[in-house]
């Protein structure tokens, strides 16, 4: 006798929430138009929920904004923290972090316009639960940074938190340009030449003998 459970068919699955369904709204919409022009009201049409339950469950559509963000940046920690398993070697795990970096902001534009172009200058960022997301990520650099410090891959005379804000301001506006244009990006050739740049002026001289 068989006695495995029967699947319920497609139309036997839950729905989804209307919080899914907001939030899939607003992706859609992002991939568009700019977020200051999506009003509630075409949120609420696009995913065929009630306007009001963007207030329930996100107060406003600036907290819709970052429930959808969060959502990309928690993978996007994930995928980072995945790539660098079993890299050796600062600079193997500085040049797979920037082209992790530059790889998926290319793959997921609405992700990359939302977070470079939309949350940053708003008063609130910085306290948020979103801004605590993307500390992870920050703070991954910072370790190699620092790790590589430790093993003189990287000069001591140098200030960390500096290379890491400049690693990721070069990642940034190395791919801005393609961002707001819709242009092409190449993870692979950006990261060669911003390497080379990169690891000539941190690398630690060897002595002469």
């Amino acid at each position: 006798m068989n006695t495995r459970e029967k699947k319920p068919s497609v139309d036997q699955l839950p729905k989804p929430s209307g919080r899914i369904k907001l939030a899939n709204a607003l992706r859609d919409l992002l991939a568009q138009k700019d977020f200051s022009s999506i009003t509630t009201a075409e949120i609420s049409r696009t995913s065929g929920v009630n306007e009001s339950l963007i207030y329930r469950y996100f107060g406003d559509k600036r907290g819709l904004l970052h429930a959808v963000l969060d959502e990309y940046l928690e993978n996007f920690v994930e995928q980072i923290n995945w790539g660098m398993k079993g890299i050796e070697g600062t600079k193997n795990k500085l040049r797979k972090f920037i082209w992790s970096t530059i790889y998926f902001y290319d793959q997921d534009r609405v992700f990359s316009k939302i977070l470079l172009l939309e949350v940053r200058n708003y008063p609130g960022y910085f306290t948020s639960e979103t801004y605590e997301i993307v500390k992870q990520y920050t703070n991954l650099m910072l370790e190699i940074i620092e790790n590589g410090m430790k093993t003189g891959d990287i000069r001591k005379d140098l200030e960390a938190r500096s290379i890491r804000q400049i690693v990721l301001g070069g990642i940034e506006h190395l791919i801005l340009p393609a961002i707001i244009n819709d242009g092409p990006l190449d993870p692979d050739r950006l990261t060669e030449k911003f390497c080379l740049l990169l690891f000539d002026g941190i690398q630690a001289k060897t002595k002469k003998a």
